[in-house]
């Protein structure tokens, strides 16, 4: 009876200290609110982000992963860190090189087509699509609108392309979803072609992803299962998908594809660390991150430009008001996440050992869009303790704090299923996959005042948390 008093009494009194801390959180003195004012306005009024994402998309433009672009990026984002007392490493990862090649489709029977005529299609190669023969490949189209339907209709399968004709949910966009219906819609860019693959498929294509009608096909990575050999993938523009749904329910349709992507040995790369150390405890780690790699259709201003460069520029504002923050905030530019965070994995490679050391995990990846607070993954309790965070941010608009139990960015997935906290900035991305992985996702879509918006978020959420006389207790997601 006395050992179980003694641990109620030890658990009691952790919980008070805990707590005593999130008081002490919630309530800032004087010093810290106004340490915390002088961030965000030094974000608001900094063109230093804005710059170097000129820079990234206009003079280096596409960095898919493996290519010569992305190590230029590499290079002339730590090349603009290094100022002491920032300490700045290029951690090695190697990464896979997939490139595009040729992509060409037409519509060469269909019923009611006129002797002569073909229609010509918009689309674009999912990453780790395999190649069509050279001279192309010609089959008729299975049209299903999910992987249920693919399986009932599993007889038809060999031999054919199948297209899965899934719509985009762009009302749950427009009401603050847009995250929720990019996973359910991306399900079958993901795993569709694999699941077609297995049941006898000669080609794969999917109704581009995304919630605009611009003709324009939006590419991204798709996976194929252990051992499975790959098939041909694309993405159809929407338009282009729905005509074919549409000539499909007259009679047979038959499509030419043309798809010549290879896929080359791995390269070497590197992720881009950048250290502002800690006053008191420089050994404790508080990360604010983005990836550098992006598709190759575009300059990837918005997946992930912002992200990446607003997370460095917290570095850039700390510096500028000569800040110091008892635990030291770590920058990570991510290399090759689009093929599967594979930045990300290694990272946590180097640190799963002394994982205790990583205090809190921050990363930006959901576009362009204002800040509208903070999405945080993390205890109850927690979510008191950074109430300060939005108090800080209120002038600027953002003031939601967003309780979250899933991975908040895929670099640090691995980071918060061993119990890091979590963040993210909260941002409007109700037209955030009008452009994501298209021919559009250029500079012009990003507004200068919400690139600082963001910079304004990371900035002060990641100063505070460095600052925190106790540590948020861990929060595991599931792997």
């Amino acid at each position: 009876m006395k050992q179980i008093r003694r641990g109620l009494l030890c658990a009691l009194m952790g919980y008070l200290t805990f707590a005593a801390s999130v008081a002490a959180a919630a309530a800032p003195d004087a010093d810290e609110v106004t340490i915390l004012a002088q961030i965000r306005d030094a974000a608001m009024s900094s063109n230093w982000a804005w710059q170097r994402l000129s820079e990234l998309t206009d003079r280096i433009g596409p960095r898919l992963s493996g290519s010569p672009q992305l190590a230029a990026a590499i290079s002339q984002l730590a090349g603009a860190m290094r100022s002491p007392p920032v300490q700045v490493t290029l951690q090695p990862v190697k990464i896979p090189h997939w490139v595009r090649g040729e992509e060409r489709a037409e519509l060469v029977e269909y019923s009611g087509r006129p002797d002569g005529v073909t229609q010509h299609l918009q689309l674009t190669a999912l990453g780790f699509s395999s190649a069509t023969p050279a001279s192309g490949l010609t089959a008729p189209v299975i049209v299903v609108h999910d992987l249920a339907e693919l399986n009932q209709r599993s007889a038809e399968i060999p031999g054919n392309i199948v297209l899965f004709e899934a719509r985009f949910n762009q009302r749950l966009a427009d009401n603050g979803f847009a995250g929720i219906a990019y996973m359910q819609d991306g399900l079958y860019r993901t795993k569709g072609p694999a699941a077609a693959a297995a049941l006898g498929a000669a080609a794969v294509l999917v109704r581009s992803v995304g919630g605009a009608d611009f003709r324009l096909p939006h590419t991204g990575a798709t996976s194929w299962k252990e051992g499975q050999v790959a098939i041909p993938a694309a993405a159809l523009a929407a338009e282009d998908a729905d005509l074919v749904a549409r000539l499909a329910a007259f009679g047979p349709v038959t499509l030419k594809l043309v798809l010549t992507p290879r896929t080359l040995p791995e390269v070497d790369s590197s992720n881009v660390i950048a250290d502002w150390p800690g006053r008191e405890k420089p050994g404790e780690f508080v990360i604010v991150s983005g990836h550098l790699d992006s598709w190759d259709l575009a300059t990837g201003a918005t997946d992930d430009g912002v992200g990446v460069i607003a997370a460095a520029a917290v570095i850039d504002i700390l510096r500028q008001l000569d800040l110091h923050p008892r635990r030291t905030i770590r920058f990570i530019g991510w290399t090759a996440e689009e093929p599967g965070a594979i930045g990300g994995k290694a990272y946590f490679a180097s640190v799963e050992r002394t994982v205790e050391s990583q205090t809190a995990a921050i990363e930006s990846d959901a576009g362009a869009g204002r800040s509208l607070g903070v999405r945080a993954a993390v205890t109850k309790e927690s979510l008191t303790a950074v109430k300060p965070v939005l108090d800080a941010l209120g002038p600027i608009g953002a003031t939601v704090l967003q309780p979250i139990d899933g991975e908040l960015g895929a670099d640090i997935s691995w980071l918060q299923a061993a119990g890091v906290p979590g963040f993210a900035p909260l941002v409007d991305t109700r037209h955030y996959f009008d452009y994501h992985h298209t021919a559009a996702d250029t500079l012009d879509k990003v507004e200068p005042q919400d690139l600082r918006s963001q910079v304004a978020t990371m900035a002060v959420l990641a100063y505070f948390l460095a600052e925190l006389p106790e540590t948020l207790p861990r929060f595991k997601i599931a792997p």
